[in-house]
């Protein structure tokens, strides 16, 4: 029989990025039950799970894309600049049309919707290891189609036009929040919400800031 150390041994570790205890501590327990997997450590934000990264070395990293402090897909870009060979599962409470297609792009091997049973994301954490991409058919056929994905009437998506941060702000205005309440939230100053404000009415061809509402709000409604 193996002991309580030797079992761990054998475990891959799994580092949980995640701005919410209560997702952390229900994910922990999941991934604990598993015979090959066991959690590691946990962070709250992008800077505490880039020292985790670096003190625990982990063998797999799930990052919630949507974090308090710092993005979750900067985080991702910075462990793959940094530790490329470290695999990533980004991780959402957006759909994955959405945001799955940037974080592979940001270099994460798979994408999961908190929505989904926990079992997928045990099944995408073993896809990841194992150096396989963990998404749908969907976004597999857009990473390896030519080009930008267009509506049937044409118009490209927001999603389609926006950077990262830029349609982070697009959906929070589209929340109903105020430029001062996304530059609090975000933590970021309000001269470069305005100015991240400016460069999407620019982007997606609108005149004035009623205009940005509306059709944020019906991205958040349709799509966000």
């Amino acid at each position: 029989m193996k002991s309580r150390n030797q079992q761990r041994q054998g475990k891959k570790k799994v580092l949980l990025v995640d701005d919410h205890p209560v997702v952390r501590e229900g994910l922990a327990r999941a991934i604990n039950q598993e015979d090959d997997l066991m959690v590691c450590g946990e962070a709250g934000d992008a800077p505490h799970g880039l020292a985790a990264v670096a003190a625990l070395r982990p063998d797999v990293v799930v990052v919630d894309i949507s974090l308090e402090e710092g993005c979750g897909l900067d985080l991702i870009k910075d462990l793959h600049a940094r530790t490329p060979e470290l695999p990533t599962l980004a991780l959402s409470m957006h759909p994955e049309n959405l945001y799955a297609e940037r974080a592979i792009r940001a270099g994460a091997l798979g994408y999961v919707m908190k929505r989904q049973p926990v079992s997928d994301m045990i099944s995408a954490l073993r896809k990841v290891l194992g150096g396989h991409v963990a998404a749908s058919d969907d976004i597999l056929r857009r990473l390896v189609g030519a080009g930008r994905r267009a509506r049937g009437d044409g118009c490209a998506s927001p999603a389609d036009l926006l950077s990262d941060r830029e349609l982070e702000v697009f959906r929070l205005f589209g929340e109903g929040l105020a430029t001062r309440d996304i530059a609090a939230k975000l933590r970021i100053a309000l001269s470069t919400v305005q100015s991240y404000r400016a460069a999407i009415k620019q982007k997606l061809g609108l005149r004035n800031g009623t205009e940005l509402v509306s059709r944020a709000a019906r991205f958040v409604a349709t799509e966000g």
